[in-house]
């Protein structure tokens, strides 16, 4: 069994990299890193699947709502909390806002709308979402890559390849769940 989950990471690992990154890919591209450091796949590459998730995925968030801003999707993420509070940054600081709107965790999805629905113009956010896109996958991929020196550490220099698919899933998992309990603090400390 753990022979044919570690071919079909092997396979499409970088597939699902750059999917996971579209929206909120904090946890891929740790996995990412993680599984490059494991040499699942090279380093460069798992690099490159993230930065290019995170590229397009905050560049169709922006266009939707530069385009559709009336669209079901939209209009119900316009509701979400949050979204009125990004909307007031993106107004005040449009560069600062994009360069650093990945980095907040649950706010991407919102984000790019906002950053779409303020009148900044297409050619200045793609410069800022490539270079904020840049810097995200770097520092997150290099996350991964830490966390498999730390496994190499825990577990060995040769990690058996179960053990390269619990240590990416326990990643995976801690990160995931890291993520939402900080965003859902976040909501919470917003409501009150």
């Amino acid at each position: 069994m753990t022979d044919t989950i570690h071919l079909l990471v092997e396979r499409y690992g970088l597939i699902a990299i750059f999917l996971g990154c579209l929206a909120e890919g904090e946890s891929a591209a740790i996995l990412g890193g993680f599984f490059a450091h494991q040499h699942v796949f090279a380093a460069s590459n798992a690099f490159g699947a993230a930065f290019l998730g995170a590229f397009i995925g905050d560049t169709l968030f922006f266009l939707a709502g530069r385009r559709f801003s009336d669209h079901a999707w939209v209009v119900r993420l316009r509701g979400k909390p949050g979204f009125s509070h990004a909307y007031a940054l993106v107004r005040a600081h449009p560069a600062l806002y994009v360069l650093g709107n990945r980095f907040v965790y649950g706010f991407r999805l919102v984000g790019g709308v906002a950053a779409g629905l303020s009148g900044i113009a297409v050619s200045k956010f793609v410069l800022l979402n490539a270079l904020s896109a840049l810097v995200w996958a770097a520092a997150f991929t290099g996350l991964g890559y830490v966390f498999g020196l730390g496994a190499e550490q825990i577990f060995g220099a040769a990690l058996a390849k179960h053990e390269k698919l619990l240590a990416g899933l326990g990643i995976g998992l801690a990160s995931s769940f890291a993520g939402w309990y900080l965003a859902h603090r976040l909501v919470r400390r917003h409501r009150d």
